[in-house]
């Protein structure tokens, strides 16, 4: 396996396109390809949380990545597939599948329903999944806020390589930056640790951070873009000012359901990704409304 560039970018992690009756969409993903390499997204995370990942069949997930390796190429997007579940053989499954269609990389959260008890358990879970797909490159995705799994990951990172030969990092979403922090002290150069929510990015930046998954990155690119090239440019009080848009564009959006809202507010900017599915709720068209006010009188750049 050739190892993968590190994700030292804004990765977009990207909503699963549905009807308006619920049912899946792949014809959507074209669109959203061309939306995200317009918004200079190069790397995309399909079928993960933002893609209501535990709300999709199997059979929906294969084929959402069918359409992302169809439509990506022409717009110079490379794509990690999320492949976790509760179901570690559709975990395989889906592995398989993403190292057939040569994916930049896969990644996986921890089961949920019942739960590695240690962090070996963890690590045979991932090392399982990983080893269905030898030739793509694999990242742990933490996210214990909705995993409920909590183990220290600077210590996942000196017990996981010796089981996971693929392994290429942590998806790091988890607001703990004293875990991050120690973490990449573990990490040097051998693996990479994009930060993974987006409301703290700058904190992140300025603990080590070099590249980002998030949601946002949907829409609000240019805004982190700029938030970027701020913070490295040592103009810290305009970084943090972009940093206090991003918290309340976000506070705007939470307010009537995060992913809802959020896919609400694709449709609007032209790519029709449909509702979210239930026990997720949606928007009425009053609090579409109110929430683009919101934004304009926010100047989030859309």
């Amino acid at each position: 396996m050739t190892p993968a560039p590190p994700l030292h970018e804004l990765v977009a992690a990207t909503h699963s396109p549905f009807h308006p009756d619920g049912s899946l969409a792949p014809e959507v993903v074209p669109l959203q390809a061309q939306h995200l390499s317009n918004k200079g997204i190069r790397t995309v995370f399909i079928t993960g949380s933002t893609g209501e990942s535990h709300s999709l069949t199997l059979a929906e997930k294969l084929a959402l990545y069918d359409a992302w390796h169809a439509a990506a190429p022409a717009h110079q997007i490379n794509v990690i597939a999320h492949v976790g579940s509760n179901c570690l053989e559709d975990c395989k499954t889906l592995a398989r599948r993403a190292n057939d269609l040569r994916f930049r990389a896969i990644s996986a959260l921890a089961p949920s329903y019942y739960k590695p008890g240690s962090l070996t358990s963890l690590i045979d879970t991932c090392a399982a999944i990983a080893a269905a797909a030898p030739d793509t490159p694999f990242y742990y995705y933490d996210i214990p806020a909705l995993t409920g799994v909590t183990f220290p990951m600077e210590t996942f990172l000196t017990q996981a390589p010796d089981r996971i030969p693929t392994l290429a990092g942590i998806k790091f979403t988890n607001p703990d930056l004293v875990s991050y922090r120690r973490s990449l002290d573990v990490a040097g150069q051998r693996f990479d640790l994009p930060w993974g929510v987006d409301e703290t990015l700058l904190a992140a930046l300025a603990t080590g951070a070099q590249g980002g998954v998030g949601s946002t990155y949907n829409w609000a690119a240019p805004l982190y873009q700029k938030l970027i090239t701020a913070f490295h440019s040592g103009d810290l009080s305009e970084a943090r000012r972009l940093q206090s848009l991003s918290i309340a564009m976000i506070d705007a959006i939470a307010a009537t359901g995060f992913l809802g809202t959020a896919k609400a507010l694709m449709s609007h900017l032209g790519v029709p990704v449909g509702p979210a599915r239930l026990p997720l709720t949606n928007p009425t068209q009053s609090q579409i409304s109110q929430l683009l006010e919101k934004l304009k009188s926010l100047q989030i750049p859309l």
